[in-house]
């Protein structure tokens, strides 16, 4: 095997931002489904506001890949903050549901600008011999953020929310500081179109029947799981599961002093797990992420794809296990996700980013987004419209047996797909 060319000092100033925004980002979302619940929104108001949240925060980039390719990423990422910062402390001053739904929003739209950003530097620094490591090391660092953000948030929405939505705005703001005094623009070609050119390219790109059905299929038999997961297990937890029971569990394994930071003492005085610091799979991906992409590169990407949807969906049948038998089967069933979530993302994206010319990364993760969009969109206004409904007739533990045949009919479908159509060739620079 070629030796691994080593990753420069921009790749760690990335990765060390994208750490910071998503423990903003998670932060907030992972325990938005409590937020609104406690408020007393319906499911239904929630699930609309999850939808047109992720609908922007994926379909934006199309647009920030573009500008990002044409005046570099330094600039757009500055940009980014700008827009984020103020939307985060509105949380501060809003508690009517139009409100809370337009700021939801502008932190969806902050957020969309971002997105395409980082994981393009990783493309533009990285090469044949780096290029899996890379991107697994980037998806761990997004998962360290993505578990701390939840924790903390969690501990402090305990006290009050606006501690955790201003732990949110600090992280903000030291991005915004590192990203003046240590990011250094990659070295790649900065193109000079205009954003029509740009956007004529995107048409281009999508006017390839065979990529953009490879988008679509990817929204709908992927992300729009994925994102029920995390739309959905912080609010299951809460709701379903005895946290009390998941408290004594985490006591005995691992002691008192661990579980009391994963959980509060509620008004009769019972400890309980809060449902977002566990219902997530960033604490266990920043642990083995590396070490799933060491053995995942021995694979082709879509077989390596399609194994992990398998495990996913074992993973929601657990999920669902945990409602009707002991609660601890909740943790098994998060890490299995996780171990899916592990092979299948970083894969998936590493595949479509070297489908790309490098000088037209941030643009085709532009396009990539548009399948995250397609998803994420959908997943609100079904899966947590249908939760709402399981559990009104006192199943909620079905939604999760229905993501698990949702995602093994995708499994189907994309075997087909690349049976009849045939892989795209992944490039050597």
């Amino acid at each position: 095997m070629e030796k691994r060319s080593p990753f420069p000092t921009v790749f760690w100033v990335a990765n060390t931002i994208e750490v910071l925004e998503r423990f903003a980002y998670y932060g907030i979302y992972f325990g938005f489904g409590i937020y609104m619940a406690q408020l007393g929104y319906s499911g239904a108001q929630l699930g609309i506001v999850q939808s047109i949240f992720l609908l922007l925060s994926y379909v934006i980039p199309v647009i920030s890949g573009t500008f990002a390719d044409r005046f570099g990423f330094k600039k757009v990422l500055i940009i980014s903050y700008l827009a984020y910062l103020p939307s985060i402390l509105l949380l501060m001053l809003t508690r009517s549901f139009s409100g809370i739904a337009l700021t939801m929003l502008s932190i969806g739209f902050a957020a969309g600008i971002f997105k395409p950003l980082i994981s393009g530097t990783i493309r533009a620094v990285t090469d044949k011999t780096n290029k899996t490591v890379g991107f697994g090391v980037f998806y761990a660092m997004v998962n360290v953020g993505g578990s701390f953000g939840p924790i903390v948030a969690g501990k402090l929405r305990a006290i009050s929310w606006d501690y955790a939505f201003l732990a949110a705005a600090i992280a903000i703001v030291v991005m915004l500081f590192v990203t003046i005094f240590f990011y250094k623009e990659p070295k790649r070609e900065i193109e000079g179109a205009t954003l029509g050119q740009k956007l004529g390219e995107i048409w281009v790109a999508l006017s390839d029947g065979k990529f953009a059905l490879f988008l679509v299929l990817l929204g709908v038999i992927f992300w729009l799981p994925f994102w029920a997961f995390f739309n959905l297990c912080a609010l299951y937890v809460d709701s379903s599961i005895d946290t009390h029971h998941l408290y004594l569990n985490m006591r005995s394994v691992f002691g008192e002093s661990f579980a009391n930071f994963f959980s509060h003492q509620d008004e009769q005085g019972v400890r309980r797990v809060l449902g977002e610091t566990i219902s997530h799979t960033g604490y266990i991906i920043m642990i083995f992420q590396v070490l799933v992409s060491a053995v995942v590169i021995r694979f082709k990407a879509i077989p390596a794809f399609l194994a992990g949807l398998g495990v996913m969906a074992g993973g929601f049948v657990v999920l669902g296990y945990a409602a009707v038998a002991a609660s601890a089967f909740i943790f098994l069933g998060i890490l299995l996700f996780a171990i899916g979530e592990m092979i299948t993302s970083p894969r998936i994206q590493e595949y479509i980013t070297w489908i790309a010319p490098k000088e037209k990364a941030g643009l085709y993760m532009g396009t990539n987004f548009l399948a995250v969009g397609i998803g994420g969109s959908a997943s609100g206004i079904t899966y947590t419209w249908l939760h709402g409904y399981f559990q009104g007739t006192g199943h909620p533990e079905y939604v999760w047996y229905t993501l698990a045949a949702h995602l093994i009919v995708g499994m189907v479908a994309l075997w087909i797909f690349t049976k009849t159509l045939g892989e795209f060739r992944e490039r050597e620079e």
